[in-house]
């Protein structure tokens, strides 16, 4: 794969407000997804897209663990990595 048009930050690199939100997901899931290490350029937008992420995951009938499995395979899919 080719490298991201937009480099993603590491938690080095993050700015003092994201880096909290960093550590909750080190904590949480041991990582933290590409896509919001790229959203954390812009902390608002990084607000948004774990709240909206969060919604999506932890609501409706779909158990979470076959959301994250097609989030895996669609990222795949586009040659993205997730």
């Amino acid at each position: 794969m080719a490298d991201p048009r937009i480099k993603p930050l590491t938690p080095d690199e993050a700015p003092a407000e994201v880096r909290p939100i960093f550590e909750t997901y080190l904590q949480e899931r041991g990582n933290i997804p590409n896509m919001f290490r790229t959203v954390a350029l812009r902390p608002a937008h990084l607000r948004t897209l774990i709240a909206h992420f969060r919604t999506v995951m932890n609501e409706g009938t779909v158990p979470p663990l076959l959301k994250e499995l097609l989030w895996v395979r669609i990222s795949h899919l586009n040659r993205c990595r997730y």
